[in-house]
């Protein structure tokens, strides 16, 4: 035995870790390398709801607090802290992109998005908009990066305005964000 104290993960440990790290702004959470404790009872569904133990997470606060330590590495997703690394299930992307802002025009335009736990993100090269069209019906999901390689789905009523606002460009129809352009369709597929 190696004398190690066995960690059985739990949302009260983590909060408590979360405190104790005591970080302004977003934990540096791509630095820290905790051992990995097991999976926690947590799941983020695609209409961005925490659940834990089954039941959604209904104070925002303690959902923020969680999503700043959300890590993903490959298709995983984990919540680190400097001393525990626990694995939780993603149903789609961990966060939901609820609305954004046009400033500008053309090419010079920007889209700046939040999410539904206050994270903001400018569509540009960095933080590109992707559209993944489903093989079945061809219905549009988009994303858009937010951080550290995590992803926002796009909701449908954003989605919507993006699609009011979208122009061709290279046979694309699409929208331009900090001079670079994401296509959302092939233009000779638009009636």
């Amino acid at each position: 035995m190696s004398g190690q104290k066995t960690v059985t993960p739990d949302a009260d440990s983590l909060v408590a870790s979360i405190k104790a790290a005591k970080t302004r702004g977003l934990p540096p959470v791509d630095k820290w390398d905790p051992a990995f404790c097991g999976d926690l009872d947590m799941q983020i569904k695609r209409d961005g709801t925490w659940f834990y133990q089954g039941t959604p997470i209904g104070r925002p606060g303690l959902v923020k607090m969680f999503a700043s330590i959300l890590k993903r590495e490959g298709d995983d997703y984990f919540l680190v802290t400097p001393v525990e690394k626990v694995g939780i299930t993603v149903e789609d992307a961990p966060f939901l992109a609820v609305d954004f802002d046009v400033e500008g025009e053309g090419t010079e335009q920007e889209l700046t998005f939040v999410t539904k736990t206050d994270d903001v993100t400018v569509a540009g090269p960095d933080t590109p908009i992707r559209v993944v069209r489903d093989a079945e019906t061809g219905e549009p999901s988009p994303y858009i990066i937010v951080r550290r390689n995590l992803e926002a789905l796009i909701d449908r009523k954003s989605f919507y305005r993006l699609v009011d606002i979208g122009t061709h460009h290279d046979g694309w129809f699409g929208v331009w964000s900090r001079g670079a352009f994401f296509g959302i369709i092939p233009s000779d597929e638009l009636p």
